[in-house]
């Protein structure tokens, strides 16, 4: 299929750590989980994409233009950013803070009636009213999940960014938002590119896995349970697969490679 995202040669220094080379590609409507311990630069590389920063050298193009020619107007319609810090400066209305993904189209007549449906899809009708700043940390993920589908609402093949989207949130609702958000894409052909930390989320509703570690891209694979050994070396450590009908899950078994081999 025809990229949708392309990295080509992509590098960037980040203090004493190189990030890259990075090649990839993404094609519309695929669901990429970028994995990785802390400090790997799976952030990093995200802000690259959403072009939050610059890469120092190779080319990010997006429907193949690369991301320095798009407008802010014209980028912010094809792709919507969804940070791990949720903090607004002020006591905005939780309406205004998800029609804030609306700011770059021009006499929106729909946005309230999009504003109250992203808001149901994000599982924050309930929040209507209240100021954002008196939320707890899961109710905020849930409103700027809210503005980022407000954001992508009426585009078709967009890109979706996600960091640690779901990390304030409780098991129950971890599970629902994600297959909300895995609904979403799907509906509108959009590509979701999330960093995680939890390897059952990545594996269980995500098609392909990017592992990072010191700023290298060590595999780009299927999220299959045959990724396991590549997953030990990523966290170096023994991981204890398990299967259902319902789906898998990974468990630590507390031992790394290092210990094994000894």
């Amino acid at each position: 299929m025809p990229a949708l995202l392309l990295l080509q040669e992509v590098r960037q220094t980040l203090g004493t750590m190189a990030l890259g080379p990075i090649t990839l590609r993404v094609s519309a409507g695929e669901r990429v989980a970028m994995l990785g311990p802390s400090g790997a630069g799976k952030s990093s590389l995200l802000r690259l994409i959403a072009r939050e920063t610059r890469p120092a050298s190779g080319v990010i193009a997006l429907d193949h233009r690369p991301l320095d020619q798009w407008t802010p107007a014209a980028l912010a319609r094809r792709r919507a950013v969804l940070p791990q810090q949720h903090g607004v400066a002020f006591g905005l209305p939780v309406e205004l803070v998800v029609a804030l993904g609306r700011v770059a189209r021009q006499g929106d007549a729909q946005q309230d009636h999009i504003v109250h449906e992203a808001l149901a899809q994000a599982q924050a009708a309930h929040l209507v009213g209240r100021r954002f700043d008196t939320l707890s940390g899961g109710e905020q993920a849930r409103v700027q999940l809210a503005r980022v589908f407000a954001q992508a609402w009426d585009e078709r093949d967009g890109l979706l960014l996600v960091d640690e989207p779901l990390a304030a949130l409780d098991p129950g609702l971890s599970l629902s938002l994600m297959d909300a958000m895995a609904r979403f894409a799907q509906q509108r052909g959009h590509a979701l590119i999330a960093v995680l930390h939890d390897l059952n989320l990545a594996l269980n509703h995500f098609d392909r896995l990017w592992l990072m570690k010191n700023g290298r891209l060590i595999a780009d694979c299927d999220a299959l349970p045959s990724t396991l050994p590549l997953l030990e070396q990523l966290y170096d450590t023994r991981l204890r697969l398990l299967r259902d009908a319902h789906g898998i899950a990974v468990l630590p078994m507390g031992l790394t490679q290092r210990e094994l081999r000894a």
